[in-house]
């Protein structure tokens, strides 16, 4: 399968690198690598993970981050890479945009 990022979900990687950047020198790019990692295995295990608010969620293995997505055919579409220690009702607002939006690409 293959793998999209929406701009939010590139975003989210700025901002989640960027928050590293500031606590240590060079982690910001290893939060990067790892995340990309986490991204590029969702070719193969795409859809066996459990569902959040309409969404599939991954969770990275290095850093306290989830992976939201959907699939369309053959597509992943991941709406959004959120902090985990983020207060629930933020990412169910964030989630629920992005659901909004996928269901005005249907």
């Amino acid at each position: 399968m293959n793998v999209e990022l929406r701009d939010e979900a590139r975003d989210d990687l700025v901002n989640g690198a960027a928050f590293y950047g500031e606590q240590s020198w060079g982690l910001d790019e290893y939060f990067l690598k790892c995340l990309r990692e986490d991204v590029r295995k969702l070719e193969t295990t795409g859809g066996i993970h459990e569902q959040y608010c309409s969404f599939h969620r991954s969770l990275s293995e290095r850093f306290p981050f989830a992976i939201y997505y959907s699939i369309f055919e053959e597509v992943i579409d991941v709406v959004a890479i959120l902090d985990c220690r983020s207060d629930p009702s933020v990412l169910d607002t964030r989630l629920g945009r992005a659901k909004t939006k996928t269901l005005e690409n249907e």
